[in-house]
């Protein structure tokens, strides 16, 4: 061997190592709490920069029709929040609004918007479990909000927040279950504070916040007076944390474990290790059990995307089936699911497949578009039907 080729040979296992090497020691800090708190959840990337999250007329809303307040917690958390009045109300109420002044408040229940909220027998609220990373205010989650509103402009409001340690909100770690506390929090805070009743209330989640969604419709089904919302709206959602360690890839393109799924053993080693499993498979199929079993009504919608880079849609697709596998007693194996579809789904061409599936209680609803990827889907007409449809099949719109 030369020693050109000799030093590029050298050269190229050097590196080779040093990968290696950097990518061990980046599995070894995955194994320590509190990286992996700010690898699930990014709470420390606070988009938007440079703009107040007390002025939310930047980010494209009317003078007032946004809210930001706080909701405390039992345990003596404060999160962020934004109440946002849907526009066909603030038109009808637009002269009393304009004449207030905005931004942050100390008591809310002393604003237009909140007793336009509170006093109206028939007002709707879409409760929104927002993803990892930034604040209420970060990229495309504004057009969300008014996508939301978009079914029964003078009626749907929207209330957003920030979990621990996500803007605005306490500077406390996330973890699973003080993200899951938090939330509760903030549907007490609609049901007994606002007086908006659980029928009235849609859960709606995407990314992370479809795991939050499943975790406290769980826990609300579950409790000794079972509360049942009007219906779950899943954007872009995943089986669990491993599952999704398994498949993600930053931008879509840098992995982070999914090069060690390759081996099964050192992957399960890996995914025991991690502590908040957010295991949604599971959560799905006790919440549809429980609503079946009590003869309660459910609706269940899952949307997403066949280009998301972040989370692929066959996440979507096994949670469905687990949902549907739970509305019987004897259940329904995956390979006999995906020959009914061949028969029942319903192809939209370019806006991608539909299938539903409806049980005495309730249905399960799979809606995968052929794009949207895993944010610009938010602001999509198809989530502003699978809200109107929610509502609408319940007779509210």
């Amino acid at each position: 061997m030369t020693k050109p080729l000799l030093a590029v040979t050298k050269y190229a296992f050097t590196a080779v190592a040093a990968t290696v090497g950097l990518y061990a020691c980046l599995l070894g800090l995955l194994t320590t709490a509190f990286v992996q708190s700010h690898v699930i959840y990014l709470h420390k990337i606070q988009m938007p920069w440079f703009k107040d999250l007390d002025t939310p007329e930047l980010f494209g809303f009317l003078h007032n029709q946004v809210t930001p307040f706080s909701i405390p917690t039992l345990n003596n958390e404060s999160l962020y929040a934004w109440h946002v009045i849907p526009p066909g109300l603030y038109r009808q109420h637009e002269a009393r609004l304009v004449q207030k002044s905005a931004g942050r408040i100390e008591d809310i229940t002393s604003r237009t918007g909140f007793q336009l909220l509170k006093s109206d027998p028939k007002a709707l609220l879409v409760i929104h479990f927002h993803g990892a990373a930034g604040t209420v205010a970060s990229g495309y989650r504004p057009p969300n909000y008014r996508a939301l509103s978009a079914g029964a402009p003078d009626r749907i409001h929207v209330l957003t927040f920030d979990y621990r340690g996500f803007g605005r909100s306490s500077n406390a770690m996330p973890s699973e279950p003080g993200v899951i506390a938090d939330s509760i929090a903030v549907l007490e805070w609609a049901i007994d504070v606002a007086g908006i009743p659980a029928a009235r209330i849609l859960i709606f989640g995407q990314s992370l916040g479809t795991a939050v969604s499943l975790a406290v419709s769980e826990h609300f089904a579950s409790r000794d007076q079972p509360v049942v919302f009007a219906g779950i709206v899943l954007v872009a959602p995943f089986v669990d944390a491993a599952a999704l360690a398994a498949t993600y890839r930053i931008a879509g393109v840098i992995p982070i474990t999914s090069p060690l799924a390759k081996f099964p053993r050192a992957f399960r080693a890996l995914g025991e290790m991690i502590g908040d499993k957010w295991v949604s498979r599971d959560r799905i199929a006790r919440f549809v059990r429980i609503a079946e079993a009590g003869g309660m009504r459910y609706r269940i919608t899952f949307v997403h995307a066949e280009d998301d880079w972040d989370v692929p849609s066959h996440h979507s697709q096994t949670l469905f089936w687990h949902a549907v596998n739970a509305t019987t007693a004897t259940g329904i194996g995956r390979e006999e699911l995906d020959r009914v579809k061949v028969s029942k789904m319903v192809d939209l061409g370019a806006a991608g497949t539909v299938m539903e599936w409806k049980s005495e209680n309730g249905f399960v609803r799979e809606e995968i578009l052929k794009s949207g990827l895993h944010d610009v889907i938010m602001g999509n007409s198809v989530v502003t039907l699978a809200v109107s449809r929610i509502f609408g099949s319940v007779g509210l719109i």
